[in-house]
């Protein structure tokens, strides 16, 4: 899963990123402190992989991994190469997702590049420039399918489907809020739209108001107003505590979390946002050789699960065998949760669910 983080100068971008990745990238208060964009791998945090390797003490422990991405700053102009306007877009278009950082707090030692808060403002500079980028490529797609159009009638829908996205993508809104038919849908995914990608708002809050103050937070109000109108997704974060608890023991990070209030960090909880947006679940292998978590789409069947690993065992799928997690665990070990009839012989239609502890028979 590779996550794009944007937003606009001096709002937290590089320094949430940091501090997520420990990746090193400059952070400072000026614009386009990050000219080519930092890349961060971040173990997926997950409970049940510590479980199964106190169960099989493996030779070799493989977490699902997430790609974070800290892409230059933009101005507004972007779309048509002012700024970084080029980079940026070029950057995003590789990502499957966006974390869009929104400034949600004062401070006049940090510059804003409009002189002055305001998220929604913020919000439609970044959302603006990403759909003049995308008008420019529905007029192309469309021209080509009017002219398919006048050789074949089976075009006809497709252009008057271009046609009503078009118009309702000049009134400055995203592609994803664009609402479609199942059939739509479908040709809507066919077409690279930057807009259309899903978003996770990160809403960067002061200390003060992220420990004591969310719901008055007028900022956070307005940013949660805004996903709601596009179906996007909105996280409350702090990026200043998430870089104090950077370089923390895990026993001080989670002492120092709970004095505030929270369960788990920033970083889990993006993670878990990211992976519900996106509609992605992970199944495990397990064995003295290793313990490892793979990350598919829900709805994935059997044998693209399989795919996963390697394609032959794809193409040579016969079928898999599946104990869940749980059962696993209540078991104490494969043999019991067999002897127990728990794990079941599942073929080609099997859809996998979330902790399915798997082992693929395949034959090439």
């Amino acid at each position: 899963m590779k996550l794009g983080i944007v937003g606009l100068p001096n709002v937290g971008k590089s320094t949430l990123f940091n501090a997520i990745t420990n990746a090193g990238a400059e952070s400072a208060n000026y614009p386009f402190c990050t000219i080519e964009p930092n890349v961060g791998v971040v173990a997926v945090p997950d409970k049940r992989l510590d479980v199964l390797a106190q169960m099989y003490d493996p030779d070799k422990y493989t977490p699902a991994v997430v790609e974070f991405v800290d892409i230059a700053g933009l101005v507004k102009g972007a779309s048509k190469g002012e700024g970084l306007g080029n980079k940026f877009l070029a950057n995003i278009r590789e990502c499957e997702a966006i974390v869009h950082v929104v400034r949600c707090f004062e401070d006049d030692n940090i510059i804003h590049v409009d002189g002055k808060i305001g998220p929604r403002k913020d919000v439609e500079t970044i959302s603006l420039e990403l759909v003049f980028a995308d008008l420019e490529m529905l007029a192309r797609r469309t021209d080509k399918a009017v002219k398919a159009a006048k050789a074949d009638k089976k075009f006809a829908a497709e252009v008057d489907f271009l046609t009503r996205l078009t118009a309702f993508m000049e009134e400055g809104k995203p592609a994803r809020a664009f609402s479609c038919s199942k059939e739509e849908a479908e040709l809507l995914a066919t077409i690279p739209l930057l807009s259309a990608k899903p978003i996770i708002y990160a809403a960067n809050l002061s200390e003060d108001d992220f420990a004591h103050n969310i719901d008055t937070n007028p900022f956070y109000q307005e940013v949660c107003e805004i996903a709601k109108e596009e179906g996007a997704g909105v996280l409350p974060i702090c990026a200043k505590i998430e870089a104090d608890i950077a370089d923390m023991t895990a026993e001080d990070k989670a002492l120092f979390l709970g004095e505030l209030g929270l369960a788990e960090s920033g970083l889990d909880r993006l993670i878990r946002e990211c992976y519900s947006l996106l509609g992605l679940i992970s199944y495990l292998t397990a064995g003295k050789q290793e313990v490892r978590a793979w990350t598919i789409t829900r709805g994935t069947k059997a044998p693209q699960a399989a795919g996963k690993i390697h394609s032959d065992f794809e193409r040579g799928f016969i079928r898999a065998e599946i104990v869940s997690f749980d059962d696993l665990v209540a078991s104490g070990s494969m043999a019991a949760a067999k002897e127990k009839g728990l794990v079941r012989l599942e073929g080609k239609d099997y859809v996998m669910q979330d902790g399915d502890v798997v082992l693929f028979r395949f034959n090439v």
